[in-house]
């Protein structure tokens, strides 16, 4: 969604609102797909004294795999984000600030949109925080009970000494 901002960067107090659905279905993260549900976007872009700020919030539920047991984990998201926007960067100075330069005017919302929600999902999800994951030897998912698994494995670099003593 491309939005075009040249009236707003030339009128102080000019102010233009946001709302759309976006589709990030096709998403990918860690091989799954986030965004089973269109991401509700809302929010406003205002020109105050020559500044022009964007203010959004994001809502949708994120479809997740936890990292342990591998059940599909739903979350609710709901983030805001605020980005000060400029024509052009006005010197070297300006680089140390995260600035979206809209060059000719025009700002793509749906990059925007996507690039602050890939960076803020968690690095690791987990179902429950205490999480117990799979059994590394057959598999069985510890949450719903223990494995017949014998659980005292020896490391192989060790073996050798564990022989001398048996």
């Amino acid at each position: 969604m491309i939005l075009d901002l040249k009236s707003l960067f030339d009128l102080v107090g000019e102010s233009q609102e946001i709302a759309c659905d976006l589709d990030f279905s096709n998403e990918s993260l860690y091989g799954n797909a986030p965004f089973q549900q269109p991401v509700r976007v809302a929010g406003k872009i205002e020109n105050r004294a020559g500044v022009v700020k964007l203010v959004f919030s994001v809502k949708s539920v994120l479809s997740l795999q936890c990292d342990r047991c591998l059940k599909v984990v739903e979350r609710e998201l709901d983030k805001s984000f605020e980005h000060i926007l400029v024509t052009e960067l006005s010197n070297e100075d300006d680089e140390e600030y995260e600035y979206i330069v809209c060059a000719d005017g025009t700002l793509d919302l749906t990059e925007l949109v996507r690039t602050d929600l890939m960076l803020e999902l968690p690095t690791k999800v987990l179902c429950k925080e205490d999480c117990r994951g799979l059994c590394p030897k057959c598999g069985k998912d510890l949450n719903l009970g223990s494995c017949d698994c014998k659980t005292k494995d020896i490391d192989p670099r060790w073996q050798a000494l564990s022989d001398l003593f048996s």
